[in-house]
């Protein structure tokens, strides 16, 4: 009997989200559609993390300042009198924390180990002190977003994020970009460079690779992804506050990716599945009732829980029963 190749098998599952994805507000509520867009939006900036922590063994504890970064600028650039251009907004997001992301790149990434994750993390606690304590971002309560951003060229307007679900499907078409993108550069030289850069730095620098250079694109890269999940979430939502760039946030992306399954980017996206229905599970007075205000507690026991019986992560063990 001959078998479909592999890497057909991995393609499946994902293509057949993809899909269900694409016809869910057919049959979902409003409220369903809205946590669908939530994921994908989280799924988009745990990816990104991953192409830091799985790929290049890079560490990083301030993630979430690049997802705030690009949901600030979108906000800060729409006129309180009307809607900004999305053809403006969108590439300023990216760049915004693009360019954060050099510059705190191309200073942690001249250490390593512990002493990068506190760097990272320090970079993103001075990000978040900016938008906390001063008037640019509205202090601790944040700024709302009045209008989505319009997406007219010259007088003719292809579609409006504003109305039916097109937001919903735009989120939709940046998840697969950005997982199409992201497998693309993994099975690149890059990629394979940033592998071998992961296993042994030291033998890649020996042979030749300016392995800083690899790690700073790598960096900015994964920064530039993590903005656009924020420039979607400052849509979904229409507001901001400093917590997005909080250390909580980070910590949080980095859960999802270690509770998926480090090295794959459907582990990414399934973490942040999992990660996403635990928290709404335990934040639910239906369920739980008054002990729903302690959520963080039964969420944490239950990701130690699948941490210590899937080393792995949730991909390791639909990886094992697909071989069975």
């Amino acid at each position: 009997m001959t078998h479909a190749p592999f890497p057909i098998l991995r393609a499946l599952p994902v293509a057949l989200a993809f899909l269900l994805l694409a016809l869910f507000p057919a049959f979902g509520g409003g409220y369903e559609t809205d946590l669908a867009m939530k994921i994908m939006i989280l799924a988009i900036f745990a990816m990104s993390l991953e192409l830091l922590v799985g790929q290049a063994g890079l560490v990083c504890f301030g993630h979430a300042a690049f997802f705030g970064i690009g949901a600030y600028t979108v906000t800060l650039l729409t006129p309180a009198s009307g809607p900004a251009s999305l053809w403006l907004v969108a590439p300023a997001s990216l760049a915004a924390a693009a360019l954060y992301a050099l510059a705190v790149g191309a200073l942690s990434l001249r250490t390593r180990g512990v002493y990068f994750i506190m760097i990272t993390l320090a970079f993103a606690q001075m990000a978040y002190f900016v938008f906390h304590d001063t008037p640019l971002g509205g202090g601790s309560d944040g700024i709302y977003l009045d209008f989505p951003p319009d997406a007219s060229i010259g007088g003719w307007r292809p579609f409006d994020l504003g109305s039916g679900h097109t937001l919903y499907y735009a989120t939709l078409a940046s998840l697969v970009g950005v997982f199409g993108l992201l497998a693309t550069v993994l099975r690149s030289r890059f990629g394979r460079a940033l592998a071998g850069i992961r296993v042994n730095e030291q033998r890649m620098r020996a042979t030749g690779f300016p392995t800083y250079g690899y790690k700073l694109a790598a960096f900015v890269l994964s920064a530039t992804l993590a903005g656009l999940a924020g420039f979607l979430h400052a849509l979904k939502d229409g507001y901001v506050n400093p917590e997005l760039l909080s250390w909580h946030h980070s910590g949080a992306v980095l859960l999802m990716i270690i509770l998926g399954g480090l090295g794959h980017l459907r582990g990414a996206m399934l973490g942040a599945l999992a990660f996403t229905m635990l928290q709404e599970a335990f934040q639910s007075d239906a369920l739980l009732g008054d002990f729903a205000r302690h959520w963080q507690l039964p969420l944490g026991l239950t990701i130690i829980a699948f941490v210590a019986l899937l080393p792995r992560g949730l991909i390791g063990a639909t990886l094992r029963g697909a071989r069975q």
